[in-house]
């Protein structure tokens, strides 16, 4: 039974940081690529960042030079570092990871708003 956990969302001012966390019970988490996806109301599920098994980072244009991805195979653990947030940020965000299966998380609440 896979099992993917977010954690770490909440409210925030514009302009400040957050850092969500996705716990995964997987076997052979290693070979999984990673992603952080997001919506929000009215809109489709769109990719925020993802890593590769092999390290390898990509990000949406909207979030470049603001998020940041990482993973920590030993923990099963995938992390979004988001900073200088903006109000357009506000979205669920969704952990996933994807092999052959695709995996998804139950999302986490992020609100950017003064």
């Amino acid at each position: 039974q896979v099992q993917l956990v977010e954690s770490g969302g909440g409210l925030v001012q514009p302009g400040g940081s957050l850092r969500l966390s996705c716990a995964a019970s997987i076997s052979f988490f290693s070979i999984y690529t990673m992603a952080w996806y997001r919506q929000a109301p009215g809109k489709q599920r769109e990719l925020v960042a993802a890593i590769t098994s092999g390290g390898s980072t990509n990000y949406a244009d909207s979030v470049k030079g603001r998020f940041t991805i990482s993973r920590d195979n030993r923990k099963k653990t995938v992390s979004l570092q988001m900073n200088s947030l903006k109000p357009e940020d506000t979205a669920v965000y969704y952990c996933n990871a994807r092999n052959t299966n695709a995996y998804w998380g139950q999302g986490t609440q992020v609100t950017v708003s003064s």
